[in-house]
């Protein structure tokens, strides 16, 4: 939306900017190196899986598939749509259907998901070999830009078909990390037998250089490009013009009320029992390590209830870019207390309300969004 433009021609604006600067490029020689091992074994594959974030199903679109020709068995994966909007989902789905391109949404985190994407593949496989286009031993690629999840589709694939095929040995697992650039090597895992299909884990390329100042902005906020390219409380503040400007926020009604207090009261209740009962060494030190861990149930209802609260009695008008920066303002302000983040000298404080708060949104504690539009007029 228009007023949400300001934030993301400020974080755009700077990722362009840092990654302009010589030496400081999110495409380094690791990742020319990756790219090019990439674009010459996807022709000795018998399927490419093109991963995307279903957050940016448009903006996470791996660039460098489009050198190769059409008729290549594509799939594209649509991963993490456990912290996208749901419905837009459904959208998506009918956007890549209409653009004849095979699409498939997946959670890796999520057993059941997984079986069924399995089934999926090895249905596909089955069509290949019945054309000819597949040896008993049938090869699938991972491909994508960096934290879309290819690592984690890939271990939970190769632990799901182990399990199935009932083979013994070792787990292999392929790193996995929230840091974007964790995967170095391009790796093998099996997923099935009978007949044996394995799945090849690469590394996140992106293109040398992203012209589109929106899709910079988009890649940054869920964490494909590193945060050294842009301050956390740009990012932040990016976060919640988008949060301001739906109704996700509004489902937080309810913690306003009793119900809330009674949850927080009993939770907190629950955790200095549990306190109580142990030393008093041991006392002291847990309770002022307790605050610290921001992913506690009644940590983020807290931060839900004071984001709900904060914007449901501001009277600006959102859609005035200054009006939103001002209850942008306030909210960064007023979760500093409820973050549990001590006042401390310049911008510190910002920045660490900033940190937890996209840690928060990024693991989908605060609802679920999708930051790409489908195109319909395309």
């Amino acid at each position: 939306m228009a007023a949400t433009a300001s934030f993301v021609g400020k974080v755009g604006a700077a990722v362009r900017q840092v990654a302009g600067n010589k030496g400081s490029t999110w495409y380094t020689p690791h990742m020319a190196a990756a790219s090019r091992a990439i674009a010459e074994r996807i022709p000795l594959v018998d399927m490419v899986l093109e991963v995307r974030d279903t957050r940016i199903p448009l903006s996470s679109e791996y660039e460098h598939l489009r050198n190769f020709p059409s008729s290549l068995r594509h799939i594209v994966v649509l991963n993490k749509m456990d912290l996208a909007n749901r419905s837009q989902m459904k959208d998506w789905m009918m956007y890549f259907e209409q653009q004849n391109c095979i699409s498939y949404g997946v959670n890796s985190h999520n057993k059941d998901n997984i079986k069924e994407f399995l089934n999926f593949l090895q249905a596909r496989v089955r069509e290949l070999k019945k054309a000819g286009h597949s040896n008993y031993t049938t090869t699938i690629m991972l491909v994508g830009i960096p934290n879309v999840g290819k690592s984690a589709l890939a271990n939970s694939l190769h632990q799901i078909g182990r399990i199935g095929a009932a083979e013994k040995g070792k787990l292999k697992h392929a790193t996995v990390s929230p840091q974007p650039g964790e995967t170095k090597d391009i790796s093998s895992f099996k997923i099935g037998s009978h007949p044996n299909i394995y799945v090849l884990d690469t590394p996140g390329v992106l293109p040398p250089e992203i012209l589109d100042i929106e899709v910079c902005s988009k890649l940054a906020l869920t964490g494909a490009i590193s945060h050294c390219f842009i301050g956390q409380t740009e990012l932040a503040q990016y976060f919640l013009a988008v949060l301001n400007l739906t109704d996700e926020y509004k489902k937080w009604a309810k913690l306003s009320t009793i119900e809330y207090d009674r949850l927080q009261v009993g939770c907190k209740a629950e955790c200095s029992s549990a306190l109580n009962s142990a030393g008093s060494e041991l006392d002291e030190r847990q309770k002022k390590q307790y605050p610290t861990d921001h992913t506690q149930d009644f940590i983020v209802h807290d931060v839900r209830r004071t984001l709900f609260e904060v914007a449901s009695s501001f009277d600006g008008n959102l859609e005035d870019e200054k009006d939103l920066a001002r209850l942008i303002e306030a909210q960064l302000t007023t979760l500093q207390k409820a973050l549990y983040v001590p006042l401390a000298s310049g911008d510190d404080t910002c920045n660490k309300v900033a940190t937890k708060l996209l840690n928060l949104y990024r693991t989908g504690r605060l609802g679920h969004y999708t930051l790409d539009h489908v195109p319909w007029n395309a």
